[in-house]
């Protein structure tokens, strides 16, 4: 199963109509946001192009969480958050609280982060752990997503 990782959008709009392209193309079952997407018209993308269903948690950047959660339709929440996608596991953080090494002692088959920038991919035990980087590409220039492969444990970073 294919879930798509997207994180510090950062109002960059033709970035995160890109993302939705490579989602949808690739046919993934679910899209996890891990924060900052800043203003709510940074989600219509989402909300409008998007072939599969949303969820996502609210990043050190986006102070107008209610204008947020109203315009993802309550698809947000606080961070960190456990989802549930088919028999897995999946906690999704805007700042990863603990060293990523603590990742082998959860049940998350994927946890998601965000908030440094800088795409990520590293597996602790049973345990991925995916930093897309930053879709927005404002602060490294490198505009990134990832899908990660839940069957596989498997991911990888895709330029925009």
């Amino acid at each position: 199963m294919l879930v798509g990782i997207i994180a510090d959008s950062h109002d960059h709009v033709p970035m995160i109509q890109r993302a939705c392209e490579v989602f949808n193309r690739r046919a993934v079952a679910m899209v996890f946001h891990a924060g900052d997407y800043i203003a709510p018209f940074s989600l219509n993308p989402l909300n409008q192009l998007l072939t599969c269903e949303y969820r996502g948690v609210f990043g050190n950047n986006d102070g107008e969480q209610r204008g947020l959660q109203k315009t993802a339709n309550n698809r947000l929440c606080a961070s960190p958050a456990a989802f549930t996608v088919g028999e897995w596991q999946v906690l999704v953080a805007h700042d990863l609280p603990a060293p990523v090494e603590a990742a082998a002692d959860t049940s998350y088959r994927l946890i998601i982060f965000g908030h440094t920038h800088r795409p990520e991919v590293k597996r602790v035990g049973d345990t991925l752990l995916v930093n897309p980087g930053e879709c927005g590409g404002w602060l490294f220039g490198r505009s990134t997503v990832a899908i990660a492969d839940l069957s596989t444990l498997t991911a990888e970073i895709i330029d925009l």
